[in-house]
């Protein structure tokens, strides 16, 4: 029986409209430089990373994001183009070539990634253009699938660089599989609110992760130890949108390679476009952001009094924050 106090939005409150001039659910005003970077170049990044940030001059937050098992970064091109469109730099790691490290821990992914943000300081301003500044203080963690729960137990201080993040976002996050059961650290222990992170969290699911594909299993994101269970174990302040019609490939791109339609065929895809799926998962994440990083409060303020803003169905949407501690 859950124990924490939730506030869930209900559909009579009062139209609220987004405030910003371009919707967070739409490409932003920024201009993008694309670029891949190898660990044999001059910067010596100790992995390979994508990076994706705008050109106009500016100084921009940081987004270091976490590939799902067996993706590339490249995979995710679209949906963190939309993102760094609206004023962030992107910082991909590709942290294995193709196989996890370990089928039963994160360990070495999140030893990776605190090498990464290690690298941050001293690498990144030299793969920038020129007169784009790279704010670490506004420093987020992102992860999507396995990358979910490596960022999750990164935050948790098992890699030394938690203090460095000012948000904490899982995109789908998984804890493991129906095979194995949960991967190391395990950080998932049915006790609502028990994981103090100490930065805001959110948390983005899909309504059909949890759907094996074709009646078979196992499911990409199996109950126990998906986006509910990250979501009612995270300490406030943190927020559940959950996109119900979708999988949780869905906000891949358009267009992959032979080992990526391998994996987005292994789990449950819903019927409608991914640019849909990907605007509101982008929009999402935006608005967080904005909300968090900036003191914009607008924009998540609309979506969490008004879901239908969204491009595709949010159900459930719940949120609990330090201030509010009952039903709106």
């Amino acid at each position: 029986i859950r124990t924490r106090t939730m506030a869930t939005i209900l559909a009579n409150k009062p139209t609220v409209e987004l405030t910003s001039k371009t919707s967070v659910f739409e490409v932003g005003i920024f201009d993008l430089a694309q670029q891949q970077v190898e660990t044999s170049q001059p910067s010596s990044p100790p992995k390979q990373l994508l990076i994706i940030a705008p050109t106009a001059q500016g100084e921009y937050p940081v987004i270091v994001f976490l590939h799902g098992t067996s993706l590339s970064t490249s995979f995710y091109s679209q949906l963190l183009q939309h993102i760094a469109s609206h004023g962030y730099i992107v910082v991909a790691p590709q942290l294995y070539p193709v196989f996890p490290p370990s089928c039963c821990s994160c360990y070495k992914e999140m030893k990776f990634t605190a090498e990464v943000t290690d690298w941050l300081p001293k690498g990144l301003q030299s793969v920038l253009h020129e007169n784009v500044k790279a704010n670490l203080l506004k420093l987020v963690l992102i992860g999507h699938s396995r990358g979910g729960m490596t960022a999750f137990s990164l935050a948790l201080d098992r890699g030394g660089t938690w203090r460095k993040f000012s948000v904490l976002i899982g995109l789908d996050p998984v804890a493991g599989n129906e095979l194995i059961g949960q991967i190391k650290p395990e950080i998932l222990n049915k006790c609502p609110s028990s994981l103090n992170f100490g930065i805001p969290v959110m948390v983005i699911g899909t309504g059909l992760g949890e759907v094996k594909f074709g009646g078979l299993g196992p499911a990409c994101a199996p109950v126990g130890l998906n986006h509910k269970e990250f979501y009612y174990e995270s300490q406030p302040p943190c927020y559940h949108f959950v996109t119900k019609d979708y999988g949780h490939m869905d906000m891949l791109d358009d267009k992959l390679n032979c080992s990526g339609k391998l994996a987005a065929c292994l789990c449950k895809a819903g019927k409608g476009t991914k640019d849909t799926m990907r605007k509101c998962v982008g929009g999402l994440v935006v608005a967080f952001l904005e909300n968090y990083l900036d003191g914009k409060t607008g924009d998540l303020e609309a979506i969490l009094q008004n879901p239908d803003i969204a491009p595709t169905t949010l159900s459930p949407v719940e949120y609990i924050s330090e201030v509010l501690k009952s039903s709106t």
